[in-house]
């Protein structure tokens, strides 16, 4: 049988097929189609080949959700709320996000004041009932929202995390009287308090509901005509997968569908290899997506944005930047160099694709440097052309006074220097030194800039997985399904003592559990995980701590709190400790695809593919080319060289060393 793994990124579509007969992987590079995705996606299957009513699984990251946010193509989206809670969203917070810029304009919520509707009920922050739903109030005020297929409404009232039932009946309200309605309630969104975080959520999850749901429909229908008849998997922010279904109902959780499975694949790979702390760094054609990676846990917040939104479902803690392969360089208003956010794209992409694009990329600098060659085909299907890549290069440096390999130059290290940034944000910032990591590069840009990151944050070791252009698609083969619960509720853990703590998360435990059997996983491959946010009494916001079976007393969570607050923080206090949520994340083990042993190849003479002057530090060094795939394991080669493969290019400068590993991956490490 066949597992099949996708991920649309904004350049390139990625596929991973696995046989899981002959332990084989094959993997293939279609360009993004953004207008219709659906047709990259069936392009990139038809490269894999092979018959769809073979394969045992096929799973998909998407970045259809994102786009429609921050592009702002969602839905119209109606709300309803609690009465007298009209302006929850139009208020926000009272945060300045820069804050010295009087000009700065608050940006206007999803869903303006006109489509916010009152309903005549209230919860108190315990669940208990001070004003009754009225059913015929709230039939009413239904008959204000229009229909159509672009119409979705959110239901989002006061202290609904305590108690559902008000929402869960105008829920149901709602399709009896429109079936076609997109519906969805905060309860089953994002059931936490914080009014505001919790009805952004459920916003974003109604504005991406529609246009979600008629692409995985539309892909259900491609596959079909293919001959595959199982379920689809997508996914998920939070490193696991979910089905087509459950994406249908809450698409808000595939917002880092794509990223997500790089990370899920560099935890998997880490165990393999022995590496339990790693730093990713994932570089496309539009963006660089970065993770810290501590003792093989992926770690997992609630407190991310999606453009200027609150987003609080489970999302791996992944920082982007805007610096990918496509990613634009450009003069301020200072003539001072910046590169990105703005990106080419897929269409037209960098002026060296010859499709129309003018200004200069990350791509057209490397073509310009030599670092990729000239002439060649871009993962062997997009011809550039490195006239262009000069001219487009030269142009800007004109504005400037350099010629075309000083300012090509610059734009790398702008470039770095900002995929540099991303990284201290997740490491030095939270209390981690790089240094302790291990560098691992994927996407096609990544291997090609790793080498650079590293030097600047004085990491000694990079991790080349096999297959690095299509990772992230491969992360989607070895990801596990995945639910996440979470309860509020709010006290100090020493007042109830730990048997109160232990019997609310059985609780959660026991829906978490059913859940995974009512979809069919088997109680054997079920695993429960606890968590808790935490907080000192007083403090306004919690911290994430991990509860491990180890812990099993109030004394172990405080210990395990203190820890976590003095990571991030860099001191613990003495005084009460108050637990605000309880989570339980529910996993459905599957099965992971054996990676073989690395057994082609030879010695680097019989992998040597040529050689070319390639400019590294202001000169031309004479370099050796060679063909990953010619490379046998136990190869050792010395900077300046590059290793080509088929979707990424892995640059090792002067300096570096390199050595094949026994299933392929390569190590790079500073020469002393």
């Amino acid at each position: 049988m066949l597992w099949i793994g996708i991920d649309v990124g904004g350049t390139f579509t990625d596929g991973v097929a696995y046989d899981d007969r002959t332990r084989t992987f094959a993997y293939a590079k279609a360009p993004s189609t953004p207008g219709a995705p659906t047709q990259g996606v069936l392009a990139a299957l038809d490269l894999l080949g092979g018959d769809m009513a073979q394969v045992a699984r096929f799973c998909h990251g998407v970045t259809i959700g994102t786009n429609a946010i921050l592009e702002k193509k969602g839905a119209e989206v109606w709300m309803l709320v609690t009465q007298g809670f009209r302006d929850v969203l139009e208020i926000g917070r009272t945060n300045r996000p820069v804050l010295y810029d009087l000009r700065t304009l608050k940006t206007p919520p999803l869903v303006p004041r006109l489509r916010t509707l009152e309903v005549a009920e209230r919860l108190m922050f315990d669940g208990s009932v001070r004003t009754p739903l009225d059913p015929d109030q709230v039939r009413a005020v239904l008959t204000r929202v229009p229909t159509g297929p672009d119409v979705a409404l959110a239901v989002c009232f006061l202290h609904a995390y305590a108690n559902p039932a008000h929402e869960q009946a105008v829920k149901h309200l709602a399709q009896a009287t429109h079936p076609g309605w997109f519906v969805c309630a905060s309860e089953e969104v994002s059931p936490q308090f914080r009014e505001v975080e919790r009805f952004n959520t459920t916003v974003l999850n109604a504005y991406i509901g529609p246009l979600m749901a008629r692409y995985l429909d539309a892909l259900r229908e491609g596959l079909a005509g293919k001959g595959y008849r199982r379920d689809v998997f997508i996914m998920t922010s939070n490193g696991g997968v979910a089905t087509a279904e459950q994406a249908k109902r809450l698409p808000v959780g595939t917002v880092l569908s794509g990223p997500a499975g790089g990370v899920a694949a560099s935890v998997h790979l880490g165990k393999l290899r022995g590496i339990p702390n790693l730093i990713t760094c994932d570089m496309g054609g539009t963006s660089t997506d970065v993770c810290l990676i501590e003792g093989l846990r992926i770690p997992v917040t609630n407190e991310q944005r999606i453009g200027a939104y609150a987003n609080r479902t489970p999302q791996i803690e992944i920082n982007a930047v805007g610096a990918g392969g496509g990613s634009i360089a450009w003069l301020d208003d200072g003539d001072i160099l910046k590169v990105g956010p703005q990106s080419a794209g897929a269409d037209p992409g960098p002026a060296c694709y010859g499709r129309g694009g003018t200004e200069p990329t990350v791509t057209d600098a490397n073509l310009v440097l030599k670092r990729l060659a000239g002439g060649g085909k871009l993962a062997g299907k997009i011809d550039m052309d490195p006239a262009l890549a000069e001219q487009a290069v030269a142009r800007l440096g004109a504005r400037v006074g350099l010629d075309a390999r000083a300012m090509a130059d610059g734009i790398i290290r702008i470039a770095v220097a900002n995929m540099v940034s991303a990284i201290k944000q997740i490491s030095i910032s939270n209390g981690y030194d790089p240094r302790d990591f291990v560098l691992l590069p994927y996407g096609g840009a990544g291997p090609m800039h790793a080498a650079a990151i590293a030097d600047e944050l004085e990491m000694a070791r990079i991790l080349v997985p096999v297959g690095p252009g299509n990772f992230a698609a491969f992360g989607s083969l070895i990801s596990d399904l995945r639910r996440d619960h979470a309860r509020t509720r709010t006290g100090i853990l020493t007042d109830g003592g730990y048997p109160a703590v232990d019997a609310l998360f059985q609780e959660i435990e026991a829906k978490a559990g059913q859940d995974l059997l009512d979809e069919g996983v088997a109680p054997d491959r079920i695993v429960l995980k606890r968590s808790a946010g935490m907080r000192y009494l007083g403090q306004s916001w919690e911290l994430l701590v991990e509860l491990p079976e180890t812990i099993a007393s109030i004394p172990d969570m405080e210990a395990a709190f203190a820890e976590v607050h003095d990571r991030r923080f860099g001191h613990r206090s003495g005084g009460a400790v108050e637990i605000v949520n309880y989570r339980v994340t529910a996993l459905g083990v599957v099965d992971k695809p054996e990676l073989p042993p690395w057994t082609g190849g030879g010695d680097a003479a019989q992998a040597l593919a040529g050689a070319r002057g390639v400019w590294f530090d202001g000169r031309s060094h004479d370099t050796p080319i060679y063909r990953r795939e010619r490379l046998a394991a136990g190869v050792t080669l010395e900077g300046p060289a590059i290793i080509d493969e088929s979707g990424s290019t892995t640059l090792l400068p002067p300096k570096w060393s390199l050595a094949v590993l026994d299933h392929g991956d390569l190590l790079l490490e500073k020469s002393l």
